[in-house]
C-alpha cells in the first residue's frame, strides 16, 4: 500500500485490510476504522474548529487472546504511525517507586523519532549512499594532493570510475580499511528511565564530554560492514535533526496510538479495602490528564496528548468499567466488547490470516527440507480441543492453538531431519492421540495445556 493512499483509506478499507490478519471481531474492527477516519476528516476542516474536535477514546473489552492487542498493532502497522502498547498494571502513583504515566508518552514519542528517522532516511536514501560511497572510495584511493599535474588527474578520475564500478557491483565488500567509529556514549542508554528534567542535564553532560573526546576509535573492518556503520554518520551529516525532532512531534500530537491493556487491574470496586493501593485508584488519577489532554516534557520537545488516540483493553472478569473512576469512564466514550472464541473461529483463525499458524509451522519445518500438510480434520481437531482446553481452564483465546500445535507436533519438530526431502500429512487421529487425554484429564490441562 503506498505512503500516499493511506491516509486516504475509508473505514471499508480499514476493516478489508484488517480481515487478513484478525478474526471475526467485526464491531471492534469498525468502531476502531471509523474513529481514524475521524482522524482525516478532522484535518480536513478549519483550524478554528479543528481544536475542538477530540478523537473518541475506545475501551475493548474481552478475554485475553481475542485480537484485541492485534487489531489495534495491525492498524498502526498500516498506517505508520507512532504506536505504543503499555500494561496500566506497571505504571504506580507519582511519589510511590516506579514508572509514572508520563513516561508511556516519552516512549511514544522516542518511537515517534525513530518512525520519523526512518521515514525521512528513505525519502534521502540516494544522498546518503551517494555520501557512503564517497567515504570509503577516498579510503581506498586517497585523493591527489593540490599541485597534481593534468595526466595525473586525468589517470586518478579513470581509476576512481572502475573502483566506484567495482564498489556498486559488491567486488569490494571483501576489503579491509580502517574506520572511525561513532564515538560511545555509556550515559545514552538510560533515557528511557530518566524524569525529562535529568535527561536534559544527561544531554548537557553529553555535549560537554563531546566537546572534549569527538572521536571515536579507530578500527578495520571490511567494506560490507563500512557500509552499514557510515549510513548513520551520513543520515546525521545530512539530515537536520532539528527538523527531525519538529516532524516527529507533528506525527507524535496528530497521529499516534497509545494502547493501554490490561485497565481492568487498576479498576477499584467499591466493596474493595485496597482504594489506596498507589497501583491501582492512584494510577487512574494520574492517567486522567494525560488521556484528557495536558503537555508532557519529552526528548523531542512539548508533547500535548489533546489528539493522540487511546485505546484501553481489559477482561473485566473481577472488576467492571463501572469501577473505574467516573471522570476516566467518560474520556473513554466508545465502548465494544469482543467476542469470545468458538470452535469454527478458531478453526478460521488457524486458516485465513495472511500468515497463519499452519502457514508459519509448514515454513519452519520446510527449513529442514520437509513439507508438511495438515488433513482438513486435523485443523478442525485442533480447533475443538483448544475450545474444550479454553472450558475447562482459564479461557486465553487463541493463544491456546499455540500450544496445542506445539504439542502435536513436538516429535515431529524433534526429529525433522529424519524427515527431509518426505512428506508428513498431519491427520486428526494424530491430534487425538498427542492431545485427547491431556483435554480430558482437567488437572493435566490446567499444567500442560
Amino acid at each position: 500500500m503506498k505512503n500516499s493512499n493511506i491516509e486516504h483509506l475509508t473505514p471499508k478499507e480499514i476493516v478489508s485490510y484488517l480481515d487478513k490478519y484478525v478474526i471475526d471481531q467485526d464491531d471492534a474492527k469498525k468502531t476502531i476504522a471509523v474513529a481514524l477516519r475521524n482522524r482525516y476528516r478532522r484535518m480536513q476542516l478549519p483550524e478554528e474548529l479543528q481544536k475542538d474536535i477530540v478523537p473518541k477514546n475506545i475501551l475493548m473489552i474481552g478475554s485475553t487472546g481475542v485480537g484485541k492487542t492485534e487489531i489495534a498493532r495491525r492498524l498502526a502497522q498500516m498506517m505508520q504511525l507512532p504506536f505504543i502498547k503499555v500494561e496500566a498494571s506497571k505504571y504506580t502513583e507519582v511519589g510511590f517507586v516506579g514508572r509514572d504515566v508520563e513516561s508511556m508518552i516519552r516512549d511514544l514519542a522516542n518511537i515517534g523519532l525513530q518512525l520519523t528517522r526512518e521515514s525521512e532516511n528513505e525519502k534521502n536514501r540516494e544522498k546518503i549512499d551517494q555520501y557512503v560511497e564517497d567515504k570509503i572510495l577516498e579510503k581506498l584511493l586517497p585523493p591527489l594532493p593540490d599541485g597534481a599535474n593534468e595526466q595525473k588527474k586525468e589517470e586518478y578520475a579513470h581509476t576512481l570510475e572502475k573502483m566506484r564500478q567495482k564498489f556498486r557491483n559488491g567486488e569490494m565488500d571483501d576489503l579491509k580499511i580502517s574506520i572511525e567509529m561513532p564515538p560511545s556514549s555509556s550515559i545514552s542508554g538510560m533515557d528511557d528511565m530518566l524524569p525529562p528534567q535529568m535527561i536534559s542535564v544527561q544531554e548537557s553532560i553529553v555535549k560537554v564530554l563531546g566537546g572534549v573526546n569527538k572521536k571515536g576509535p579507530v578500527r578495520e573492518i571490511t567494506v560490507k560492514e563500512a557500509k552499514k556503520v557510515l549510513q548513520n554518520e551520513a543520515s546525521n551529516f545530512i539530515l537536520d535533526e532539528d527538523e527531525i525532532k519538529a516532524l516527529a512531534l507533528e506525527k507524535v500530537e496528530k497521529g499516534s496510538i497509545v494502547f493501554i491493556d490490561e485497565i481492568d487491574k487498576i479498576a477499584v470496586s467499591s466493596s474493595s479495602s485496597s482504594r489506596q493501593d498507589p497501583s491501582k485508584e492512584g494510577v487512574q488519577r494520574d492517567l486522567l490528564p494525560i488521556v484528557e489532554g495536558s503537555t508532557v516534557n519529552t526528548k523531542i520537545g512539548m508533547v500535548k496528548t489533546d489528539h493522540i488516540l487511546f485505546i484501553a483493553a481489559g477482561a473485566f472478569h473481577v472488576s467492571k468499567p463501572s469501577d473505574l473512576l467516573p471522570e476516566l469512564q467518560g474520556r473513554f466514550p466508545l465502548r465494544v466488547e469482543l467476542n469470545g472464541l468458538n470452535e469454527d473461529v478458531l478453526y478460521r483463525i488457524l486458516t485465513e490470516p495472511e500468515n497463519s499458524l499452519i502457514k508459519q509451522y509448514q515454513a519452519l519445518l520446510g527449513v529442514e527440507g520437509m513439507k508438511l500438510i495438515f488433513d482438513d480434520e486435523a485443523l478442525k481437531a485442533m480447533a475443538h480441543y483448544a475450545f474444550l482446553a479454553n472450558e475447562k481452564s482459564e479461557d486465553i483465546g487463541a493463544r491456546r492453538l499455540h500450544t496445542i500445535i506445539e504439542k502435536v507436533l513436538e516429535d515431529i519438530s524433534f526429529e525433522a531431519d529424519e524427515y527431509k526431502g518426505k512428506e508428513v500429512v498431519i491427520s486428526s487421529d494424530d491430534v487425538t492421540q498427542k492431545v485427547a487425554d491431556i483435554v480430558k484429564d482437567e488437572d493435566a490441562t490446567n499444567y500442560i495445556l
